[in-house]
C-alpha cells in the first residue's frame, strides 16, 4: 500500500480478470441483478435462493460454470454483509473455495482466493474463522511456493486476511509472515546460485499483505535482533526500480519506527565494543540513518526512476509523511465518512492508516458497506456508535442527569434546614 494516497479501486476480482472473461462476468451479473435493492444497515437475508444456485454451481465440473458463480458470489459478498446466510454454510463454502483454488485455472483461482478473503472478513474472529485459514493456509502457501505468478497477488491478499481475522496467537500469525517474506525476500534453491525472482507487482502486493499482517505482533516479540535482516532489504527495496514497490517498502519502514523494531536498550555494562548488544545496538542507529537519509530524497524525488510517472506525486506525498514522523513525531491522519449515523472513521497511526488502506484496497467498492454494517471491522477500528451526534447527545444527558441530581440533592437539603428551622420555632414558641 502507497495506499494512504490511493484512491478506492472497484472489485479487485474484475480488475485481475482478462477480456476473454467477458461472457463469464456478464452472466453473473445478470444472476445477481435479480437481488432486491436493500437499505445500508439491512443484510440480504430474502435472495438466499439466488446465492444458493451460485453454490450448486460451484459443484459443476465445468470450470467456467465454477468460475461464473465465483464472479457472482464475489459480487455478493462486496455488495452485502452476508452473516446471516453464511453462518450454516461456512464451512461448506470453505471447502468449495479451496477445491477451486486445487482443481482451477488461473482466473478461478484468483476468485476463489477473494472468494475466502471475503467470507473470513463477513463471518468475522472466532472457531470458524481459524477453520479457514487452517484448511486454505497450505493450498495458499503451495501456489506462492509455485511458479505461476499471475496468481501471487490474490493468494497474498487471501493469505494476509485470513491469518489476520483467524489466527489465535502470533506462532500462527508467523507462518503466515514467513511464507509472505520468502517472497519479498526469496532465498536461494536447491540449484546453487539462484535465486527465485519474482515480478515487482507480486513483491509489491507482498510486503503490502506483510506489513498488513506485521500491525498485530505484540510487544513481547519486538526483539530487534529479529529484524535485523527485514530492515536491510526493505532498505534495498527503497532503491528498487518499481514505484510501487519502493512506496509498499516504505510504509514498512514506517511501521518498523512506529513499533519500535529498530530500538535497541542498552543498560550501562552494555557499551563495549564486542558486547552483541551493543553491536546490534550501533548496526541499528546506522541502519535508521540510512532509511531515513533515503526516505528524504524520495519525498523529493524529481522523477527518473519507475515507468509510471502518474504516481510520483503519490509517492512524494506518502515519503514526505514518513519523512515528518521520523523526525518530528507527526503521525499520519485520515478520515472517513461512513454514515451520517457512524458518523467519521479517524485514523491517527501508521498502524491503523496501514489496516485501513489494505481493507478499503481489498473490499473496493464494498468498503462502505461493510464499515457501516460488518462488525468486525466496527471491532477493528473501535467505532460503531454515533460519533457525531449520538454520543454528544450521551454526555448531554449524562451532564443533565448529574445536574438535576445534583439540584434535587441541594433542594431536598435545602427543604430539611428550612424544615428543621420551623420546627425549632415552633418549640421556642411552646
Amino acid at each position: 500500500m502507497g495506499k494512504g494516497s490511493k484512491k478506492n479501486k472497484g472489485s479487485r476480482a474484475g480488475d485481475q480478470l482478462d477480456s476473454s472473461d467477458t461472457d463469464s462476468i456478464s452472466s453473473s451479473s445478470t444472476v445477481m441483478s435479480d437481488f432486491a435493492p436493500v437499505s445500508a444497515t439491512e443484510q440480504v437475508t430474502s435472495n438466499d435462493f439466488v446465492l444458493d444456485k451460485l453454490i450448486d454451481a460451484l459443484y459443476e465440473k465445468r470450470g467456467s460454470t465454477r468460475e461464473n458463480a465465483l464472479v457472482g458470489l464475489v459480487d455478493a459478498f462486496e455488495s452485502f454483509v452476508l452473516l446471516p446466510f453464511i453462518e450454516n454454510k461456512c464451512a461448506t463454502l470453505s471447502q468449495l473455495f479451496i477445491n477451486s483454488i486445487k482443481k482451477g485455472s488461473a482466473k478461478e483461482t484468483i476468485l476463489a482466493s477473494r472468494a475466502i478473503g471475503l467470507l473470513s472478513l463477513t463471518i468475522g474472529g472466532g472457531s470458524s474463522s481459524h477453520e479457514i485459514m487452517e484448511e486454505s493456509l497450505p493450498e495458499l502457501c503451495r501456489i506462492l511456493a509455485g511458479s505461476d505468478q499471475s496468481k501471487m497477488p490474490a493468494v497474498l491478499d487471501c493469505l494476509a486476511l485470513v491469518t489476520f481475522v483467524g489466527a489465535n496467537d502470533l506462532d500462527e500469525t508467523e507462518v503466515a509472515l514467513k511464507a509472505i517474506w520468502e517472497v519479498i525476500h526469496p532465498k536461494s534453491g536447491s540449484n546453487v546460485g539462484t535465486v527465485k525472482k519474482y515480478r515487482p507487482p507480486v513483491v509489491a502486493a507482498a510486503i503490502t499483505a506483510w506489513s498488513f499482517l506485521l500491525t498485530t505482533i505484540s510487544t513481547w516479540r519486538r526483539n530487534p535482533e529479529n529484524w535485523k535482516e527485514h530492515i536491510m532489504h526493505l532498505s534495498t527495496l527503497l532503491e528498487a526500480d518499481d514505484r510501487a514497490v519502493r512506496m509498499a517498502a516504505g510504509e514498512a519502514i514506517a511501521l518498523f519506527f512506529e513499533l519500535k523494531l529498530l530500538d535497541v536498550r542498552l543498560a550501562e555494562e552494555s557499551t563495549a565494543e564486542k558486547d552483541p548488544k551493543y553491536q546490534l545496538f550501533i548496526y541499528m542507529q546506522g541502519m535508521k540513518a540510512k532509511v531515513t537519509a533515503q526516505i528524504d530524497t524520495l519525498a523529493g524525488e524529481a522523477g527518473g526512476k519507475g515507468a509510471d510517472k502518474k504516481n510520483l506525486n503519490d509517492q512524494r506525498e506518502l515519503f514526505q509523511k514518513i519523512w515528518d514522523y521520523i523526525k518530528d513525531g507527526w503521525s499520519p491522519e485520515e478520515t472517513v465518512k461512513i454514515s451520517s449515523k457512524l458518523g467519521i472513521l479517524r485514523v491517527s497511526s501508521w498502524m491503523e492508516l496501514i489496516q485501513l488502506n489494505f481493507l478499503r484496497r481489498f473490499l473496493g467498492r464494498g468498503f462502505l458497506k461493510h464499515a457501516q454494517g460488518n462488525s468486525l471491522l466496527h471491532e477493528i477500528f473501535n467505532f460503531g456508535v454515533d460519533k457525531t451526534e449520538n454520543l454528544s447527545n450521551i454526555a448531554k444527558k449524562i451532564y443533565r442527569s448529574e445536574e438535576e441530581k445534583e439540584r434535587a440533592l441541594r433542594l431536598n437539603k435545602d427543604r430539611k434546614i428550612a424544615q428543621a428551622k420551623k420546627q425549632s420555632i415552633l418549640i421556642e414558641q411552646v
